[in-house]
């Protein structure tokens, strides 16, 4: 298998088509391709890109093309073991399948106005109405999963799977933009940021040379 990917310490879709890539536990070949650099308008209209729309990541098996993140967990939970990625309990999948959703398809104030970047901290900033309602919702969705099927470790169905892989961005977004969450997802947080993978993805983060000026500024419209 063959994973492109846009520039660690900016695409938030890399990071979580990545970490699906080593929850699977299949050997993979990891690509990096440096986002909206010199070359980047002529290779995203090569082969390798084509299918996508130019867009990363994208899974190559074989001669089989997997692009979008959610799409490429589930590949890969086809390819595996559902369990891997998804919960045993039919009730606990059935929201982790929600929350997935959700997060794939919302909360675009938060993305829009924060955009992740890894390598910056920021203390102090005015936050938007419409983000402070994205980061409330995703508190709401954390409690719940937490306290209804979270019992069996600590992250967000107990074990780490599809719905700790999906909102794992969203955990960086809150950590560079200062954003206060209450002690359970604090705890949350800190777990997810300690896991190796998430080690691993945010070291190489910060040794890769690419700068995007327009995502260095806190606000991007």
């Amino acid at each position: 298998m063959k994973l492109i990917i846009g520039n660690k310490a900016y695409s938030s879709w890399s990071m979580r088509g990545w970490l699906a890539c080593k929850q699977s536990g299949l050997s993979f070949e990891e690509l990096t391709v440096p986002l909206f650099g010199e070359d980047w308008d002529d290779m995203r209209v090569t082969e390798n890109f084509a299918p996508s729309g130019g867009k990363v990541p994208i899974l190559w098996d074989g001669e089989t093309v997997i692009w979008d993140s959610l799409a490429i967990i589930d590949w890969l939970a086809d390819k595996t073991h559902r369990d891997r990625f998804w919960p045993k309990d039919e009730t606990a999948r059935g929201m982790a399948r929600s929350m997935a959703a959700e997060m794939h398809s919302g909360f675009m104030a938060l993305r829009k106005q924060c955009p992740m970047n890894t390598r910056k901290r920021y203390e102090g900033l005015q936050l938007s109405p419409e983000v402070l309602h994205d980061a409330a919702r995703i508190m709401q969705l954390w409690a719940q999963a937490r306290a209804r099927f979270g019992r069996g470790g600590p992250y967000l169905f107990g074990t780490f799977g599809a719905v700790d892989i999906m909102y794992a961005p969203v955990i960086s977004r809150f950590q560079t933009y200062g954003i206060h969450v209450p002690g359970f997802a604090q705890s949350y947080m800190e777990t997810m940021l300690g896991h190796e993978w998430m080690v691993e993805w945010m070291e190489a983060a910060e040794e890769e040379p690419w700068v995007i000026e327009r995502l260095e500024q806190p606000f991007t419209e």
